[in-house]
């Protein structure tokens, strides 16, 4: 019998780990496999993304990366260096360990994303340099690059595509972005074309944030509203539908000529935060082809448990649709929303990095 993760990959759904650490990727004294490995091995995750908050939590909450602080101090290098050197190190390793997966799906999962800093994040060409000297520093096939998806993160999307480089476009919320970051994609894949480039091996993912969307609406809504916990999962709904188009259009039947693969959508954000809702909530209801969902770790051990494997991306979408017309109606608007949740997330893990840094100076210090 079929675990409901293995149903779920049956279903064309990856799940991909939100949650990178050092202890999760060392072997133990007695031998064997990391702890990150033997997820891996399980065949219960196909990736791994990170953000600025989860390295604030590894390195201020731990004793992981004391010593390498320790050595690195001597070096005279600034805290922002330092950081920079740990996570290189961890994702690379994180790569390594994914190399077989990446492999074995030819290039279609196995990937380690590592994000830009946050303060790049209305830097277009900050963002591009950036960007690729992550990408030569790393040098792992299965590296991804996170890029915000503001004005500026999506101007430096087509470059970074346009260069051959793997990327992870963050924080997206509202559909019209996303569109923007279908465009940019394109884009950038015709561009590298035209430079003569190969494409083939050219991979994205554009991470739709869920959970935020309902934390930001359902406390404007009367604690009876039948409308409360819906936004997250029509918006998610109705942009994987912007996929199916953007994706089924003789423009990208075109590249596909040149081997083109995919922009999937990748669902983030889907830890539930309301204890009055399922915890696997954001993972029943969003299971479909030539998508992700990355889990961080308290989400996936719930879906391990009780979580169920269906196909229902699809589900309630034309009820989604009206589901906007029916907040307007409450004085919500969802652009209006996803635009602060864009700006809100932004400045957030800008706050994170700023912790980081102050955490890594802290201990260098010390």
């Amino acid at each position: 019998m079929n675990t409901p993760i293995q149903d779920l990959l049956q279903l064309g759904q990856s799940l991909w780990y939100d949650n990178v650490q050092r202890s999760l990727l060392a072997s133990p004294a007695s031998g064997g496999p990391s702890q990150l490995g033997l997820l891996i091995e399980r065949g219960e995750i196909r990736g791994v993304t990170s953000n600025p908050t989860i390295f604030h939590n590894a390195i201020a909450n731990s004793n992981d990366y004391d010593a390498a602080i320790h050595s690195l101090a001597g070096s005279g290098m600034s805290a922002e260096d330092i950081f920079w050197e740990l996570a290189v190190e961890d994702i690379r390793t994180a790569c390594d360990l994914f190399q077989p997966v990446y492999a074995d799906t030819s290039g279609g999962d196995g990937y380690v994303s590592l994000e830009v800093n946050p303060a790049l994040a209305h830097d277009s060409a900050g963002t591009v340099a950036q960007a690729g000297w992550l990408w030569r520093k790393v040098d792992r096939p299965n590296l991804m690059i996170k890029i915000p998806a503001t004005h500026a993160g999506v101007q430096a999307l087509r470059q970074v595509i346009a260069a051959g480089i793997n990327v992870n476009v963050t924080l997206i919320f509202s559909l019209e972005r996303y569109r923007e970051v279908i465009e940019a994609y394109l884009g950038g894949l015709e561009d590298c074309l035209l430079s003569g480039g190969d494409i083939e091996n050219i991979h994205s993912v554009a991470s739709f944030f869920i959970s935020r969307v309902d934390s930001e609406i359902d406390p404007k809504l009367p604690a009876d509203s039948p409308l409360r916990g819906k936004a997250a999962l029509a918006n998610a709904r109705l942009a994987y539908e912007e996929f199916r188009n953007g994706f089924s259009a003789p423009r990208f039947g075109k590249l596909q000529l040149a081997k083109a693969n995919y922009q999937r959508p990748l669902w983030a954000s889907t830890g539930t935060k309301n204890p009055a809702y399922s915890d696997t909530m954001y993972v029943d209801n969003l299971i479909g082809p030539a998508t992700v969902n990355t889990l961080p770790p308290a989400t996936l051990e719930a879906f391990r448990q009780h979580g169920r494997a269906a196909m229902t991306i699809m589900d309630g979408l034309e009820d989604g649709r009206q589901l906007f017309s029916l907040l307007e109606e409450q004085g919500i608007s969802i652009d209006a929303v996803t635009s602060e949740l864009e700006q809100e997330g932004v400045r957030a893990f800008e706050q994170a990095f700023t912790a980081l840094l102050g955490s890594i100076q802290t201990k260098h210090t010390a």
